[in-house]
């Protein structure tokens, strides 16, 4: 069973998402905005938050970025901004998938769904990796040096696991950002 996080302002359609959802099998939190749904999403690390952009308080894109600097929880927009360029634009500033209202529930569903997989996907096979006396492990997202743990921002722990998995190579600027920010870079190494 998925733990989702449902950011949503209008309460007719968090309450019909909340019950979809969780007739298909998943736990569902809800948020009426985005500061409590930030706040929800660092206490309760759902395996997947779905966002919507119209959010009384703060934009929703607003908030994916202030969420993709302290996680990588994989999220879906879902919205009724329907432009190109808006989807374009947040699925570049790390959205993993977009969905446009209206929709069903069981097309939800089914992006949850492959999302999850594509994230569970990406994870395999990475055990903890090991450079001297530091040891990282993903899955717990603890680091340790000479057996003492590390106090980590989720940036610093995604920076340092990056670089430690790739220790002896050259990383430039572009691929850090890239990966680890998740912002499309266009300048120079």
């Amino acid at each position: 069973m998925a733990h989702l996080l449902l950011v949503e302002d209008d309460a007719t359609i968090r309450t019909a998402l909340t019950r979809a959802l969780s007739e298909r099998g998943h736990a569902v939190a809800s948020a009426p905005n985005a500061m409590s749904g930030l706040q929800a999403a660092l206490a309760e690390r759902p395996d997947l938050v779905i966002l919507d952009l119209g959010l009384p308080d703060v934009d929703g894109a607003e908030m994916l970025r202030m969420l993709r600097a302290v996680s990588r929880v994989p999220v879906i927009v879902a919205t009724a901004r329907d432009t190109e360029t808006e989807v374009v634009r947040l699925l570049n500033r790390g959205a993993d998938d977009y969905v446009i209202k209206p929709f069903s529930a069981a097309q939800l569903d089914a992006r949850v769904r492959a999302v999850l997989r594509r994230a569970a996907n990406k994870d395999q096979g990475e055990g903890p990796v090991a450079v001297g006396g530091l040891r990282i492990d993903l899955r717990s997202r603890e680091a340790s040096l000479d057996g003492q743990r590390l106090d980590l921002t989720p940036r610093e722990f995604d920076l340092l696991h990056y670089l430690a998995a790739r220790a002896g190579e050259v990383v430039s600027k572009r691929e850090l950002l890239t990966e680890v920010w998740q912002i499309p870079y266009g300048g120079a190494d």
